[in-house]
């Protein structure tokens, strides 16, 4: 069964980027390139965080449950 990832990205400004993909490798080089989504196109430094989940549906409830935690508690999660 494919895993699906949610991931953080921390861009070239220190905001934060959070998606969902099955390929996070390939996922992060499309960021790289400035092929990936229209906002890290101002540059991505890093993967700062990321986790497996069994199914998309679920990495995508994940992804909403953490683009609505504000900007410190993703800091937290980060760090733990």
């Amino acid at each position: 069964m494919p895993k699906w990832y949610l991931y953080i990205i921390e861009c070239s400004d220190r905001t934060l980027y959070t998606g969902v993909t099955n390929d996070l490798a390939a996922r992060f080089a499309k960021h790289k390139e400035g092929k990936g989504a229209k906002y890290t196109r101002r540059g991505v430094k890093t993967i700062v965080y990321s986790e497996a989940h069994r199914t998309k549906s679920k990495a995508l409830k994940r992804e909403c449950e953490i683009k609505k935690l504000p900007r410190k508690k993703k800091l937290e999660l980060i760090n733990n």
